[in-house]
């Protein structure tokens, strides 16, 4: 189940009750009048069906409440209730596979912008590859893989792509960009330093019986990864199985390839350079299609399964154009 909070300015309350109270994935609705003071409204709070509650926060938009009021979601972990029971049954298809399209929208939104927090953990992940590479370790690969965090970006991607959102592509794709670019640069250059210590060597990534060689010798098999874990990654964040997401982290080769790149370039490795440019180009590519393709698949699903809702509740045609003159 979730919890939503609206905050309705007075004239629509009575639009969005009659809302709730009729649609059967709904339950445990309370109004209270006049309890918001900023935005000024009544306060009315509910239980929804995942399933059921693209319909709502859809209606709930139309009357002009997220600009004049204002509408929270947040997961209920334990609900103990008949009625939520009940309305968890009526509304179709199953909660597991309900994707909440304004949560997954929000979430890659918030997720895929360049911040502090992005740039030092992707730095941190691509420095520990750098150091795997070169001491030729799988269990510091697989850390460096877990601690990247650039699948958000990936997500947005796919997701601005579906809705044709040019903004949030841009701003995915300046994100994985500028995230990479910046953390092999550092990488490099402590790379530099280590050369110049004398700590590392070219003959370090020149054995052919290196465990960690496949991050330089991409083929089929790194792009079809690549697409089971753009498959699995989207279905993770889209269900709120998060726990799924790290084994997507540790399928691809993004950071290990980005951490390659850098000690590479330390050491004029040309050949490693170019492999792992490659290798880094095919597992964003390949999660890029998987996740678009797994994003339309979900929706046409759920389109589906919204049709099999019965009607109620749903406002008049003419209802929704007087009830929200400050939609832009």
């Amino acid at each position: 189940m979730l919890h939503v909070r609206v905050i309705s300015p007075g004239d629509r309350t009575e639009q969005v009750v009659r809302i709730l109270t009729s649609d059967l994935g709904i339950t445990n609705v309370i109004v209270l009048p006049g309890a918001a003071r900023e935005p000024v409204g009544d306060v009315i709070l509910c239980d929804v069906a995942r399933e059921a509650a693209n319909d709502l926060l859809e209606q709930l938009c139309a009357l002009g409440l997220d600009v004049d009021g204002s509408i929270a979601v947040e997961r209920v972990d334990v609900s103990l209730s008949e009625a939520a029971e009940e309305a968890k049954e009526e509304a179709p298809g199953d909660s597991e596979d309900a994707v909440v399209w304004e949560e997954f929208a929000q979430r890659t939104r918030e997720e895929s912008r360049l911040t502090w927090a992005f740039l030092v953990f992707l730095t941190l992940a691509t420095q520990l590859a750098g150091i795997a590479v070169l001491t030729d370790s799988p269990i510091l690969i697989v850390g460096a893989m877990v601690l990247g965090p650039e699948f958000a970006a990936v997500a947005a991607i796919c997701f601005g792509l579906i809705q044709r959102d040019g903004r949030l592509v841009a701003v995915a794709t300046r994100t994985l960009v500028a995230g990479f670019t910046v953390a092999i640069l550092l990488t490099f250059s402590c790379a530099l330093v280590a050369y110049g210590l004398g700590w590392i060597e070219p003959e370090m990534l020149a054995a052919e019986d290196r465990q960690t060689a496949f991050i330089v010798k991409p083929d089929k098999w790194a792009f079809i990864v690549a697409l089971l874990a753009g498959v699995a990654g989207v279905l993770s964040i889209t269900a709120g199985k998060s726990t799924a997401l790290v084994g997507v982290f540790i399928s691809v080769t993004t950071v290990p390839a980005a951490g390659n790149v850098a000690v590479a370039l330390a050491l004029a490795s040309w050949g490693n350079v170019a492999g792992s440019l490659i290798q880094l180009s095919i597992n964003v590519l390949g999660m890029v299609i998987a996740g678009i393709l797994t994003l339309l698949v979900q929706r046409a699903i759920w389109r589906r399964t919204s049709r099999l809702r019965p009607p109620v509740g749903r406002l008049p045609d003419e209802a929704a154009p007087d009830s929200s003159p400050g939609r832009r």
